[in-house]
């Protein structure tokens, strides 16, 4: 890519837009994208409700209002909506890069079916982060570990458990943030996780994260 792309990412709360605007965008930077997130609308919802009737509106607003621009999503599956384009296949896939392909297929469908002369197929990258984006600070345990103030074994033994960061399962016991705030209570999303984010970095989150990975590889490749 040899020159410039606009990437608007719609993020689902506060804690995307921060890793966005902290962590993300300095790495984009040297790949030539520059982004910009901008919070799903009526975002004052909590998040785990994050419904695709409210999304498509943004995402129609966005793809509309200027042609020269690229779209993405960045929102937790951990709680996401029932109705979702694709939920059904993804949440009876086993590994978290079937889930994100059932996903994204769906999502991508639904879009193109409802706004599909607005070329999404070119301009849009649908991205559901398996099962939170806290996934993404289990990429280096140590690091973690050290931050909550924990043992490494504690961190270590979840990642025995569940194999890979991006498979820190999903309910309202086990999804990565709750995991999160169990090792430390005083564990918060915005401050704590954000520190934690840069110090890992996005080298070692794409190595450690496959579905996080294939994400970055799409933006990359935007001309």
């Amino acid at each position: 890519m040899n020159k410039y792309v606009e990437l608007i990412a719609l993020v689902e709360g506060s804690t995307e837009m921060a890793f966005v605007q902290n962590v993300l965008y300095d790495y984009l930077f040297t790949k030539n994208v520059f982004i910009t997130p901008i919070l799903i609308s009526k975002s004052g919802q909590k998040g785990g409700d994050v419904k695709f009737e409210r999304v498509k509106r943004d995402i129609e607003h966005h793809l509309k209002n200027r042609q020269d621009t690229y779209l993405t999503t960045l929102i937790d599956f951990y709680g996401i909506d029932t109705k979702w384009p694709g939920i059904d296949k993804a949440s009876k896939q086993t590994t978290p890069s079937m889930k994100a392909i059932a996903l994204n297929e769906g999502t991508m469908a639904k879009v193109k079916e409802l706004f599909g002369k607005y070329e999404p197929e070119r301009r849009f990258i649908p991205y559901v982060a398996i099962h939170e984006f806290e996934s993404l600070l289990f990429s280096d345990g140590d690091i973690l570990a050290d931050r909550l103030g924990v043992s490494p074994q504690e961190v270590n033994k979840i990642l025995t458990q569940c194999g890979e960061p991006e498979n820190v399962n999903n309910s309202p016991h086990t999804a990565p943030s709750k995991r999160l705030q169990n090792l430390n209570p005083r564990f918060k999303k915005t401050t704590t996780g954000i520190a934690i984010a840069k110090e890992i970095g996005i080298t070692k989150m794409r190595e450690k994260c496959p579905v996080f990975n294939r994400w970055l590889d799409s933006i990359e490749s935007l001309k």
